[in-house]
């Protein structure tokens, strides 16, 4: 009897040490993937913007690219809670810039949806893609600063490089997430930067999505960069079909399908069309009044001329 007790116990101890052994491998291939429960003091401390406390685990030699088993690094933690003490602390220590959660976010997406300027800048200096590959589960960089609206970090995006027909499966292109969110601001960016106010997702504009918000400043401002009025989406819609009945969105959208743009509209239109994004830049150099030269182009008051 005690003999087969014992082979019993040899069995059972050596089937635990090649679960063990397996273990340690997965845990290897996998880079030291962990779980929610396993989240490390690291993640913690830079989620919370614990600096010190982040600064003595590093000092300690706790590895600044531990992953929980959603691939989130303690930098991705930095991002989202725009904690760029933190952020610096692990960038200095070696974190790894562009690292990818399993739905595909970057630390440089979590910045801008955080609307971190400052976690942002640091992380382009540190050569973050600002255009990442998309996937079906993330945005870019620049959809994510657009949905949180922060017209800073927006700029920061376009005078970076970021891609402004980037698509995204959900929301298309960032002027329509900016239309959708009524970002009146970011919208403005977008267009002065060369965004295509007609681009489409599905046959709908980003005019379709300013209507859905009733925001006359954001449906003038896309008119005045030459949106059409008469567009359908793939239900045969029109964007005034999406306001409702007596609104001033519906109002407005009434008076421009019922009356010719006027000669300053078509005026700056034209020039945009030919000059695009150097629309500003040459229209500065001629020498005009700067009457004129506010007729040529866009203002945020253009009926005061």
């Amino acid at each position: 009897m005690f003999t087969s007790l014992l082979a019993v116990a040899r069995l059972v101890q050596s089937v635990g040490m090649d679960n063990m052994e397996v273990t340690a491998a997965r845990r290897s291939f996998l880079c030291d993937i962990g779980s929610w429960a396993d989240r490390t003091a690291l993640h913690e401390a830079a989620s919370h913007g614990r600096a010190l406390q982040l600064k003595q685990l590093i000092e300690t030699g706790s590895s600044v690219n531990m992953v929980t088993v959603d691939n989130i690094t303690p930098l991705h933690e930095a991002c989202i809670q725009a904690h760029p003490n933190c952020a610096r602390l692990l960038l200095e220590a070696g974190a790894q810039v562009d690292v990818r959660t399993i739905h595909g976010s970057t630390p440089l997406c979590n910045a801008c949806a955080s609307g971190s300027l400052e976690c942002a800048k640091m992380l382009l200096e540190y050569g973050a893609k600002v255009n990442p590959s998309l996937t079906a589960l993330t945005a870019s960089p620049l959809h994510e600063a657009c949905i949180q609206g922060n017209v800073e970090v927006v700029k920061l995006m376009i005078s970076s490089g970021a891609q402004l027909e980037a698509y995204d499966v959900h929301f298309g292109p960032p002027l329509h997430i900016a239309c959708a969110k009524g970002r009146v601001a970011c919208v403005k960016e977008l267009l002065n930067a060369g965004a295509k106010v007609n681009s489409m997702k599905f046959h709908e504009t980003a005019l379709h999505h300013a209507a859905r918000t009733n925001m006359v400043d954001m449906i003038e401002l896309l008119i005045e960069f030459g949106a059409h009025v008469y567009a359908s989406d793939n239900l045969g819609k029109k964007p005034i079909d999406y306001t409702p009945p007596a609104s001033a969105a519906y109002t407005c959208l009434i008076s421009f399908e019922g009356n010719p743009l006027s000669l300053l509209q078509l005026c700056r239109i034209t020039v945009r069309k030919f000059l695009s994004t150097r629309a500003s830049e040459v229209i500065g150099q001629l020498d005009l009044s700067h009457r004129i030269k506010s007729y040529l182009q866009y203002c945020d008051h253009p009926s005061s001329l």
